[in-house]
Formats: C-alpha cells, structure tokens, sequence
C-alpha cells in the first residue's frame, strides 16, 4: 500500500512517472512566435528561466511548474504558460500548427 500511496502523490503533484522532474520540463527550448518573436525556457525539476523576445527587446523573468504549466510574474501580474494548439493561441500565423505554448491570448508559441 505504501508503494501505491507514493506513486499517486508522485503522479499528483507534476513530477514525470521516472520521479527526476515536472511534466513542463518538456518544454524546455525554444518555441517561435510570428516575426521573429519567440519564447525560451530553460532549467530543469520545475524551476524556469523564461525568456521573451517580443518586437522590442528579450526579457526574462523565473518560473515554476504548477501542475500542467508554468507560473511566472511579468511585470507585477501573475501569468502562466500553458500547452494549446496553434489554434487556441488566437494567433493566425499560428493556426493549423498543433505543439504550442500560450500565455494569454494573442501571445503564443509554437515548435514546428
């Protein structure tokens, strides 16, 4: 029972079935935007370093998984990151594409 017990609180709180880290890990890399824009995580076990570049300059900011995204404050306003479709991004360069990252609407990411 105490095996089961831990594989359910494993599986709970984000961790991957192998126990070394958050579900977001699998994001880390770079995810492109239209015009040159562009999303960057890097870090590793639910602690980010998320870098965007929008049309002006890059900023980065530290994030954390919790659960199925990634949580980070931007300029004093929470905001997460999230997998969707191209689609959901309501982006319309990104539409049709189907392994991407939104952070609210209009601002979205995707890996081709």
């Amino acid at each position: 029972m105490g095996r089961w017990l831990l594989a359910i609180l494993v599986t709970a709180s984000g961790c991957t079935a192998n126990g070394t880290g958050a579900a977001t890990d699998a994001w880390i890399g770079r995810w492109n935007g239209p015009e040159g824009t562009y999303l960057e995580i890097a870090g590793a076990a639910g602690a980010y370093e998320i870098t965007i570049k929008d049309l002006d300059a890059a900023r980065t900011f530290n994030g954390a998984a919790a659960g199925n995204r990634i949580e980070f404050r931007r300029d004093g306003t929470a905001e997460s990151i999230r997998a969707t479709t191209g689609d959901e991004t309501g982006m319309k360069w990104l539409a049709g594409k189907t392994n991407c990252l939104t952070i609210k609407a209009g601002e979205g990411y995707c890996r081709d």
